[in-house]
C-alpha cells in the first residue's frame, strides 16, 4: 500500500473504533456556514464549536511550559493510532474542520520551526496527493508551538487552492506568483524539485525575516500534482486581533491560522458566526497579513 491508501485506511478505522473522531467527523455534516462574496473571491464562515480547542487554546509560554504535550505518544489519547512516515506520525485529527483531517507530529519533542524542515513538508505532499499539508508558525494558529507538526486535509476545501489557479499573477523579476487585490498577501512557489523548492522558499525566507533568531511570521500551504510541488505562502503581520478580545458584542473569537487565511473562517460561537460581517472579514484579514509588495 502506498502511504495515501495507508491514510486512508487508518482514517476509516479511527472513524470506526474512536468514538470521540467519530461523533466531531459526523458532526461536521451538520456544521452551519455562510458564503461572505468579495466579488472575485468568496470567504466561507463556518461555525464549529468543537474548534473551540484550538481557536481558544492558550499558548503563552507558562500554560505552554505547565501542561503535558499532546503530540508526543506518551500523552496521546489510548485510542489515536498511527501511520509512520519517516521521522513523522500521522494522525487523524480529531477536532476536524476539513471532511478529512489529520495532524502530522515529528516524533522527536522539537519546536515548531519550518526552516529546519520545509524539505519534510514537500515530502509529505508528494506521498499524500490527495491532501493539502500546512503549517501554522508558532505565533500564527500553531496551538502545539513546543512541537513541530503539519496539518493536512482534503485539497478542495480551502477556497485558496482555487483562487489560486484562477488569479495567480506572476511577480515581475522574481520567481513567485501572487494574487492581487486578495486582502491577504500570497507568495507562492512553483517547483518541479525539492532542491529549487528549497532555494526560492530560502530566499523568501530572508526577505521576510526581521530578526535573524526569530521565524517570520507566517502561514503555509503546500500540495503536489502534476509533476509540481505548490508551495503558498501567506505572510504575517498579526496573530489574533483587536476583535479576539473585545468585550461583549464587538467580540468575535476567531483566531486566525492557515485555515482562515486560505478563506474559511472558523467560529466555535454560534453568536459570532450570526454577527460576523463582510466588514469584520476584511478588517481581520487586513490585520493578520503582512504587506510586502505594493
Amino acid at each position: 500500500m502506498t502511504i495515501q491508501e495507508q491514510v486512508n485506511a487508518l482514517f476509516t478505522s479511527q472513524l470506526q473504533n474512536w468514538e470521540l473522531a467519530h461523533q466531531n467527523f459526523n458532526d461536521l455534516n451538520s456544521v452551519c456556514s455562510k458564503i461572505v462574496d468579495f466579488g472575485a473571491f468568496q470567504i466561507v464562515v463556518q461555525f464549529n464549536p468543537a474548534r473551540m480547542v484550538s481557536s481558544g487554546a492558550k499558548i503563552d509560554a507558562k500554560t505552554i511550559a505547565e501542561r503535558p504535550c499532546f503530540l508526543c505518544a506518551e500523552n496521546r489519547p489510548k485510542e489515536q493510532q498511527c501511520v509512520e512516515f519517516g521521522d513523522y506520525t500521522i494522525l487523524v485529527n480529531p477536532f476536524p474542520i476539513f471532511p478529512q483531517h489529520f495532524t502530522i507530529p515529528r516524533r522527536a519533542h522539537v519546536p515548531q520551526l519550518i526552516r529546519p524542515y520545509f524539505a519534510d513538508m514537500l515530502t509529505l505532499a508528494k506521498a499524500l496527493p490527495e491532501l493539502i499539508i500546512f503549517y501554522n508558525g508558532p505565533q500564527c494558529g500553531a496551538s502545539a508551538p513546543d512541537h513541530m507538526h503539519f496539518q493536512a486535509g482534503t485539497k478542495s476545501f480551502l477556497p485558496l487552492v482555487n483562487d489560486y489557479f484562477r488569479l495567480k499573477t506572476p511577480v515581475s523579476n522574481t520567481p513567485y506568483f501572487t494574487i492581487l487585490n486578495y486582502l491577504r498577501t500570497v507568495v507562492a512557489l512553483e517547483s518541479k524539485t525539492v532542491e529549487s523548492a528549497e532555494y526560492d522558499f530560502s530566499e523568501l525566507y530572508q526577505m521576510l525575516q526581521s530578526h535573524p533568531s526569530e521565524e517570520p511570521m507566517m502561514n503555509i500551504v503546500c500540495f503536489y500534482e502534476d509533476d509540481t510541488y505548490y508551495t503558498l505562502v501567506l505572510p504575517r503581520a498579526h496573530f489574533r486581533p483587536w476583535q479576539y478580545t473585545a468585550q461583549s458584542d464587538e467580540q468575535l473569537l476567531v483566531s486566525p491560522a492557515t485555515v482562515e487565511m486560505s478563506g474559511v473562517f472558523i467560529t466555535p460561537v454560534r453568536a459570532h458566526f450570526e454577527r460576523i460581517t463582510k466588514d469584520d472579514i476584511r478588517d481581520i484579514l487586513t490585520q493578520s497579513t503582512r504587506i510586502i509588495w505594493p
